[in-house]
C-alpha cells in the first residue's frame, strides 16, 4: 500500500490502515498546508486553518489526542468596504454601511426574494447567477461579485453554482431586514466558532496526528516525490528504485499525478487539460505594536485594496506572535508574475496603507516585516469543464487502483476535517476490499 502525500489526508490514511503501508511525502516534514513556521517569536500558518468539526468521530479524536491543548473561539469576521467594518456575512450586515449603499443592497434582496417567491428562478447558469438570484444586483455588485473575482481569480461567470450550498451563507428575508437596522440577527455560516491550538499554530494539531500513527504498521519518507507511475506493471518509480503496490492513496494535487502516470488514454489526458487551479500569495507579517482591531479575520471586496482577506492570528491567540505584538496573514489578489525589488517594496507600502485603512495597524510604520509567499495549489476552479473531467480521471484511476482523496487529489474544496474523514474512509474501504479477497 502506498501513500502519496503527507498532507491532513495522507495522514489520516496512515492512521488508519491496517495493512502495510508506505507513504511518500516531497516535503522536509509532514502535514501540507496545515504546517506553521516560526519567524522571531512570530507563528504562521499557510494562511487561515481554524479548524471548524461537525462530525463526531473528528471531534472524539481531536479532543482525545489533544484535550485541552484545543480552545474554542467564537467567531469575529467583519467585512472591510465602503470605509466601514461591518459584519459577516455582508448579506445579511448591511447596517453600518453608507445609506444609499445599505438602500440598495436591501431593495435589492427584497426584490429579488419576492421575485423567488412569486415568479420563480430557472437552475442557474453559473455562480453569478446564482448570486443575482438569491441576493439581488446590489450585493451582488458591492460584496459577492468583486470579492469572489478577487478570491478566485476569475469572474464568477466562469464558475458553476454547483459548488457553493455549503459555503455561502443564504439568510432569510427577516434576517437581512434586521441585519439592515442593526438588530443583530444571529451568526450565519458554517464556521461561526473554530478550534485553535493555545501554541503553535495549526500544526500542533498536525503533529498530534502524526504521533497516532502506529509507524510498526508503515514506514514515512519525507523529502520522496514520485518520478513515474506505471500503472500496468503496477509500481512507482523514485531514483530508480520501483516500488510495486497493491492500491494507491493519492492525495498529492491530481495534476501532478497525471503528468507522473504512464498510459494514460486519450480520454483522461483530454481531462487533464480542463482542471485549473488558482494559486494564492500571501504574506506573513509581523508588527511593531499591537493590533488595534478585535477581528480575526475580514473579507475585503473592493479593487483598490491589494488583498481580499486579512487574518490576526494574534487576536485569536495570542501566543502566536511575541507579547503584546501582533502576526498577521494578508491574502493578496495578484497572480502575475512574483514581484521582486522595487515592485515588492511597493506592494508592501500598499498593503500597509491599506491595513491601517482597515484598523489592522495603527500606522503603516507598525509594519515590522512582511514575508512573501506562495502556494501554487490554493482554490480548485469549479468551471463547466469540472465535473465532467475529474469524473472521468477519477473512474480511470479507481479502476487501476489509484484512489484519489483530499481537496488536492479528488480536485475539491473542502475543510480540515474532510481531509481527516477521507483518510480514515479510503483506509477503511482498502483494508475492507484486502480483507475480502484474502477471504475468497
Amino acid at each position: 500500500m502506498v501513500i502519496l502525500g503527507g498532507g491532513l489526508t495522507g495522514i489520516s490514511a496512515a492512521m488508519h490502515l491496517r495493512e502495510p503501508w508506505l507513504l511518500l511525502e516531497k516535503n522536509d516534514r509532514l502535514g501540507g498546508h496545515a504546517r506553521t513556521d516560526e519567524r522571531d517569536g512570530y507563528w504562521f500558518d499557510k494562511t487561515g486553518h481554524w479548524l471548524h468539526l461537525r462530525d463526531p468521530y473528528t471531534k472524539q479524536l481531536i479532543g482525545d489526542l489533544l484535550g485541552d491543548q484545543m480552545v474554542r473561539v467564537e467567531r469575529k469576521a467583519r467585512i472591510f468596504s465602503n470605509g466601514a467594518l461591518t459584519r459577516f456575512p455582508f448579506q445579511a450586515n448591511l447596517f453600518g454601511l453608507p445609506p444609499d449603499v445599505a438602500n440598495e443592497c436591501l431593495l435589492g434582496f427584497i426584490k429579488s426574494w419576492h421575485h423567488g417567491q412569486t415568479a420563480g428562478f430557472p437552475p442557474p447558469a453559473n455562480f453569478e447567477e446564482y448570486i443575482h438570484q438569491k441576493f439581488g444586483a446590489g450585493i451582488a455588485r458591492h460584496f459577492m461579485i468583486p470579492y469572489n473575482h478577487k478570491l478566485w481569480g476569475v469572474h464568477p461567470r466562469e464558475i458553476t453554482a454547483a459548488w457553493c450550498t455549503r459555503f455561502v451563507p443564504i439568510p432569510s428575508l427577516e434576517d437581512v431586514v434586521k441585519g439592515a437596522v442593526g438588530a443583530s440577527p444571529p451568526e450565519l455560516g458554517y464556521n461561526i466558532s473554530f478550534l485553535y491550538p493555545r501554541q503553535g499554530g495549526i500544526e500542533t494539531m498536525t503533529r498530534a496526528l502524526i504521533g497516532a500513527i502506529d509507524t510498526r504498521h508503515g514506514e514515512i519518507r519525507t523529502g520522496t516525490s514520485p518520478d513515474v507511475i506505471d500503472v500496468e506493471k503496477r509500481e512507482i518509480e523514485i531514483g530508480g528504485e520501483r516500488i510495486p503496490y497493491r492500491a494507491v492513496v493519492m492525495t498529492i494535487p491530481l495534476p501532478e499525478l497525471l503528468k507522473r502516470t504512464r498510459g494514460l488514454p486519450p480520454e483522461v489526458e483530454r481531462a487533464a487539460t480542463q482542471l485549473r487551479c488558482t494559486p494564492v500569495r500571501y504574506l506573513n507579517v509581523g508588527t511593531r505594536r499591537p493590533p488595534p482591531a478585535d477581528f480575526h479575520w475580514i473579507y475585503v471586496p473592493e479593487e483598490k485594496y491589494p488583498f481580499y482577506r486579512v487574518g490576526i492570528y494574534s487576536n485569536a491567540l495570542p501566543a502566536m506572535a511575541p507579547r503584546g505584538l501582533g502576526s498577521l496573514y494578508v491574502e493578496l489578489s495578484d497572480r502575475g508574475p512574483t514581484p521582486t525589488g522595487a515592485a515588492r517594496d511597493a506592494l508592501v507600502r500598499d498593503v500597509a496603507a491599506g491595513l491601517t485603512a482597515a484598523g489592522a495597524l495603527q500606522s503603516p510604520d507598525d509594519l515590522l516585516f512582511a514575508d512573501l509567499h506562495e502556494l501554487t495549489y490554493a482554490y480548485v476552479v469549479f468551471d463547466d469543464h469540472y465535473y465532467p473531467a475529474t469524473e472521468t480521471i477519477r473512474a480511470w484511476l479507481e479502476s487501476h487502483d489509484i484512489h484519489p482523496r483530499g481537496r488536492y487529489g479528488t480536485w475539491t474544496y473542502n475543510s480540515m476535517e474532510d481531509c481527516i474523514l477521507a483518510g480514515r474512509e479510503v483506509a477503511q474501504s482498502i483494508d475492507a476490499k484486502l480483507a475480502a479477497e484474502k477471504a475468497s
